[in-house]
């Protein structure tokens, strides 16, 4: 306890100054413990992250460029073209607070994703010689070293126990882009096995923007996202609290897949065609090699997205299975009101046949070879309301259907309500949206938020959900119910700033002897804090409670953390510390850390220790920048950590990661 106690005397001997903001953190406040866990917060930041890279310059920015970002509602969208229609370039970012649609929370964010560049060239097909001569080349490497030995690495996994990827990216001024990444995750074979191109995974793309008629066009792997993603929506997967932020507006993007994940993105070809001034096509069409694992007789039982393979069986799974995609999207745009009809085909060449016997939660879910799913999606929006819905049947006529509805009853009060009712017959491999469940199937459901700025300074928000599952779910053998509720509270000063946040989630699941349900109640309470001093320190205080009663016992968990960091014109350190003591698994708790550039760290901590980490970026001059990190966790009450291969014989593990990027 000494130790641990100087640590925080140390970290709060520094003070904070008033930086850029860490849309890192502010875009973690969105995500629950459920979407960290199926690893969508992951994929998001990484597309996020990317974004921040190669930022959007408002002068030529698009709507559905725009729309990309996942904080903005359809009115504050709409503002942003609309300013730049009326007054003409953005000379600075400062001249975001002209657009009264914009809070200064939403500016300090969007100044982390946008960029006031020169006037968009008027040329529709710009010349070779401009483009090599005014595009930027990107290049970096990332390795992860571990400090210690998981059982794997002596008799199990295949390769080595290192993590790496190296990623290149050409940029020109967002309208032409290109990349390869090509990653390795600890245990996969490098140049050996049947990895004898090197690398476990690569990923390749091209993008082109705003081209005359030609709006978007996407070569290789790239991610689709279509309506309110009830038929396909490969893309961004963010909460309830991000749904309330952004209103629940509908979408229509292509966007590049840069990602390291293998999971969600197609590969082949999209556009998106102007065909007259309100009308517009999206066409794009998928060939994709994809893991499953497969029952005895050479179907596929289920469809794997975790990319792992480090073990002979892993390896076995590789691309044992293909699918097939075509899609497309007809629209009306006029103004804020909208029309779009999609359609989705999808074609496994293995066919798809889940276990279901004695698992009456798998009676529907998703099986043969064909998939078809078509929808509609309308909307329409002004200063003061918003409305958006899309309705959705597949192959089998069964329907999904998602609505929501917003008003800005006041310049500072907005008010918030969503219904979706997903029949459980409806099934479609590439939807995701607005759910309490893990899928858009078997669920019924009202959503009524709130969002109150009675200042500048302070951010209220707040909803409740709640949602009916007429047929058994995973670990649920009849109909069942579900309660989510939030508060949020945010204040920012001059020199400091605070935030709290309040959840209650109650979900029905069967008791032990399976004879009735019974609620299991959680609750998370998450309040943290900055504060400033001077020019270089900054410093951030966070505390995370939970507390679960399940069947009569009551798990709870603790965690305080500090961190502090000091920035110079060329070097910026992080140092974070945090005690962490929950009573087992189900009272986990997480914690953004922040960390080298597409690395986005969720650490997940239960039992009883200590957890700090390092880390330390160099701008070297304005082409090359060098980051490491080195994280430590020790635990006070275990001997092994992990399991199976992964197991540590140790009480404590050590990572270093480096990072070395260069731009010309």
């Amino acid at each position: 306890m000494k130790r641990i106690f100087f640590l925080f005397l140390t970290l709060h001997i520094a003070s904070a100054h008033a930086q850029s903001p860490d849309w890192r953190e502010a875009l973690r406040l969105w995500l629950t413990t459920e979407e960290i866990d199926e690893s969508y917060g992951t994929e998001t930041m990484e597309m996020l992250e990317d974004m921040a890279q190669s930022r959007i310059n408002l002068n030529q920015a698009s709507r559905e460029e725009l729309e990309q970002l996942p904080f903005l509602s359809a009115q504050q969208v709409e503002a942003l073209l609309e300013h730049v229609y009326r007054y003409g370039p953005v000379r600075s970012l400062g001249e975001l607070q002209m657009v009264t649609a914009l809070d200064y929370h939403t500016r300090q964010l969007l100044s982390c994703f946008v960029t006031a560049g020169k006037e968009a060239d008027k040329k529709v097909w710009p010349k070779l010689s401009d483009v090599m001569a005014d595009g930027s080349h990107t290049l970096m490497m990332t390795g992860k070293v571990p400090f210690y030995k998981r059982k794997g690495d002596d008799n199990g996994y295949l390769g080595y126990p290192y993590r790496h990827d190296l990623r290149y990216q050409f940029n020109y001024y967002g309208r032409i882009k290109f990349g390869l990444t090509a990653a390795q995750d600890a245990g996969e074979p490098f140049f050996a096995n049947c990895n004898t191109a090197g690398y476990d995974h690569y990923n390749y793309y091209l993008q082109v923007r705003d081209m005359g008629r030609l709006k978007a066009l996407n070569l290789g792997m790239y991610r689709v996202q279509m309506g309110m993603g009830l038929v396909i929506n490969t893309g961004f997967h963010l909460g309830k609290l991000a749904t309330l932020q952004s209103l629940g507006r509908s979408t229509h993007t292509l966007t590049a897949h840069a990602s390291r994940s293998q999971a969600g993105y197609l590969r082949g070809a999209a556009a998106t065609v102007q065909l007259a001034p309100q009308w517009h096509l999206t066409a794009f069409a998928s060939y994709r090699p994809i893991d499953a694992t497969l029952n005895d007789d050479g179907t596929a039982r289920t469809l794997l997205t975790d990319g792992y393979h480090r073990t002979p069986t892993e390896l076995a799974k590789k691309h044992n299975t293909h699918e097939s995609d075509l899609g497309i999207s007809a629209g009306w745009r006029k103004g804020t009101g909208y029309v779009n009809v999609n359609a989705v085909y999808t074609h496994l060449d293995r066919t798809l046949l889940p276990q279901k016997a004695n698992t009456p939660y798998r009676q529907y879910a998703a099986d043969g070879n064909d998939f078809a799913n078509v929808s509609l999606d309308y909307g329409y929006a002004n200063q003061r309301l918003s409305m958006a819905g899309e309705t959705a049947l597949n192959r089998q006529g069964a329907m999904a259907a998602l609505h929501s509805l917003s008003y800005r009853l006041t310049e500072t009060v907005t008010l918030m309500a969503i219904h979706r009712y997903y029949d459980k017959r409806y099934t479609a491999l590439h939807s995701y949206s607005f759910s309490e469940g893990s899928g858009i199937q078997n669920e019924h459901g009202i959503y009524v938020g709130a969002s109150w700025r009675p200042s500048w300074a302070w951010l209220l928000q707040g909803y409740a959900d709640y949602a009916h599952f007429g047929w058994p779910r995973y670990l649920v053998s009849a109909a069942s119910d579900a309660f989510d509720t939030m508060l949020s509270a945010r204040y920012t000063g001059k020199r400091w700033s605070a935030d709290g946040r309040y959840r209650l989630h109650i979900r029905q699941r069967d008791n032990s002897d399976k004879t009735r349900l019974l609620n299991r109640t959680e609750h998370r309470l998450r309040l943290g804090g900055n504060y400033v001093l001077s020019s270089q320190w900054s410093l951030r205080t966070l505390a995370n409670a939970v507390c679960v009663n399940w069947a009569g016992e009551n798990k709870k968990g603790v965690m305080l953390s500090q961190q502090a960091s000091w920035q110079t014109s060329w070097l910026h350190t992080t140092l974070q510390a945090g005690w962490f003591h929950t009573d087992d698994y189900d009272s986990r708790l997480y914690q953004y850390e922040p960390s080298v550039l597409y690395d986005h760290s969720f650490p997940m901590y239960y039992g009883h220790g200590v957890r700090y980490a390092l880390t330390a970026r160099a701008d070297i001059g304005s082409h090359l920048m060098f980051t490491a990190k080195v994280g430590v966790t020790d635990y006070f009450n275990r001997s092994t950590i992990g399991s199976g291969l992964q197991q540590i014989n140790r009480s404590s593990m050590t990572d270093l990661l480096l990072q070395l990027r260069l731009i010309l």
